[in-house]
């Protein structure tokens, strides 16, 4: 099997002129001119970048989710390839209906029937991991099943090895192969993919996400119905609405596009600098809008194999670095990414800063709504790479998910100024972080703590005093051993010499006679 979908890889590329991208910046290595000679040139119509996605398409869906992963390493990979990466859509054709049920009756224990009062035959959508039915509960409660492809597992290893051995291939034949590091991006998709087999991974980040939002006027999460769920299996609330893709049709919905544009920003950054918990793959496909009911005009989220999380280290930095930003203190922005350890200590902070203001400054003479947040960004992590930064994975997908979030926003009302929309929450933020109310919101959360330690605190000082005089009249008494030690020896050598002496002086009296 491996040998047969290796041999497809080569076909693939040799149709595509994969080879050619790569052996045009052969390595001086001896395989690299080899293999650049013997296979001829060719010309071909399309750039590079379509060649590229096209071949992915054509390899199958876990490649096309590679790619897909690819065009949010904008840092790695050309901007005309990035670009073309990002059109890739996980589309795949449904797997029979009987492999679904016989899925379901294998987890149940039972036939489907006997646990939906209703189960849909038609998948609703379907991708490379999983397919989704609607189905009804016995107690009238409609739902969402989405249904783990059989035997996916098996073609992920198999696809994942190759790739793996691609990626020895493009570092040891292409020039820029070491600088893409790509046994490094093949490691990260392996592990983002085998989170996505694991449904009930997926069941607890939309959970997570629901609990984040509850009573929200702007995001609504479905419910998880846990008793259903499985590794295999993820059972949630049926949503309605029209995806937001589909503008037209929310206009005639009486939707506001700008109030819905604007929402959506919100919603971003409420999830990135609050909870440290965002949904990281915010494509059209998983967004929709509520049309009816008591949440008319809310956002609606779905497909949550895919989430990213910010530690305290992450928000600090972040906070550092766009408070600098809108500052124009660019130094400070330099040296927030020494402090934080994101460039190496030999930096040079003067060339750093530089380097960041020819990235930042240009963007202050234009109209604010020009401005691209998203781009700003992409820009200042692509200057620190320069700077031998290591980009987190975090940070990677907080970008991808920036962009998603810019385009979208611009594509529902093009006059967003996305700045405007932002900046006061930030600064709001940013207020939380720094300064008195960062300390009282710290001292709050200790307190509870602190409540339960302070009565114990006698105890434990008179604990700690105790162990201290302890250790102390421990270590003095080892003092006075080692002197009484080096005490007995050094009597010891002189009772040796005066046995020494007095026996030379005995020797010499008897010699005398």
């Amino acid at each position: 099997m491996r040998l047969l979908r290796l041999a497809k890889i080569a076909s693939v590329s040799l149709r595509f002129g994969l080879d050619q991208i790569i052996l045009d910046r052969a390595s001086t290595t001896p395989v690299g001119e080899w293999l650049r000679r013997l296979i001829p040139s060719r010309r071909f119509a399309d750039p590079r970048a379509v060649r590229v996605r096209q071949a992915l398409e054509s390899l199958g869906p876990i490649f096309v989710k590679f790619g897909q992963m690819l065009s949010t390493r904008r840092d790695l990979l050309a901007p005309d390839l990035a670009d073309e990466l990002a059109k890739l859509q996980d589309r795949v054709p449904p797997f029979p209906t009987e492999q679904a049920l016989a899925r379901l009756e294998a987890e149940y224990g039972m036939p489907v029937d006997q646990v939906f009062t209703r189960f849909e035959r038609t998948p609703v959508a379907s991708a490379s991991i999983a397919q989704v039915h609607f189905a009804e509960l016995p107690d009238g409660t409609e739902v969402a099943v989405k249904v783990l492809r059989p035997g996916i597992d098996r073609i992920i290893g198999h696809d994942l090895g190759l790739l793996e051995v691609a990626a020895v291939l493009v570092e040891k034949l292409w020039a820029e192969g070491r600088r893409l590091k790509p046994r490094e991006v093949v490691a990260e998709f392996a592990k983002h993919l085998r989170d996505e087999l694991d449904l009930m991974r997926e069941a607890a980040n939309c959970s997570q996400l629901r609990r984040n939002f509850k009573d929200s006027p702007l995001l609504t999460v479905p419910e998880v119905h846990w008793d259903y769920c499985s590794s295999n299996v993820m059972v949630m609330q049926r949503m309605h609405g029209t995806p937001i893709s589909q503008t037209a049709r929310l206009r005639e919905q009486g939707v506001d596009l700008s109030a819905l544009s604007r929402a959506g920003v919100e919603i971003f950054f409420t999830q990135v600098f609050r909870d440290g918990f965002f949904h990281a793959d915010m494509h059209p496909g998983n967004i929709f809008v509520a049309t009816g009911g008591p949440n008319r005009g809310q956002y609606i989220a779905l497909d949550f194999g895919i989430m990213g999380t910010l530690n305290d280290r992450d928000k600090s930095y972040l906070a550092q670095n766009f408070l600098a930003f809108f500052q124009r203190d660019y130094k400070r922005v330099a040296q927030a990414h020494v402090d934080a350890g994101w460039v190496p200590p030999h930096t040079r902070v003067d060339e750093f800063e530089s380097a960041i203001r020819a990235v930042c400054e240009p963007i202050f003479d234009k109209p604010l709504k020009d401005i691209s947040f998203g781009k700003t960004l992409l820009r200042l992590f692509q200057t620190a790479r320069r700077f031998e930064m290591e980009v987190q994975p975090q940070l990677v997908l907080l970008q991808k998910t920036l962009l998603n979030i810019e385009g979208l926003g611009r594509e529902l009302d093009p006059e967003l100024d996305l700045w405007k929309t932002a900046k006061p929450f930030l600064e709001r933020w940013m207020n939380e972080q720094v300064g008195w109310r960062a300390l009282m919101r710290h001292v709050q959360e200790e307190a509870p703590g602190w409540a339960a330690t302070l009565p114990q605190l006698p105890r434990l000082l008179h604990r700690a005093l105790g162990d201290s005089a302890r250790e102390q009249w421990l270590t003095r008494l080892d003092q006075i051993e080692a002197r009484q030690r080096a005490s007995n020896r050094r009597m010891l050598w002189l009772m040796l010499a005066v046995s020494a002496i007095a026996a030379g002086e005995l020797a010499m009296l008897w010699l005398a006679r």
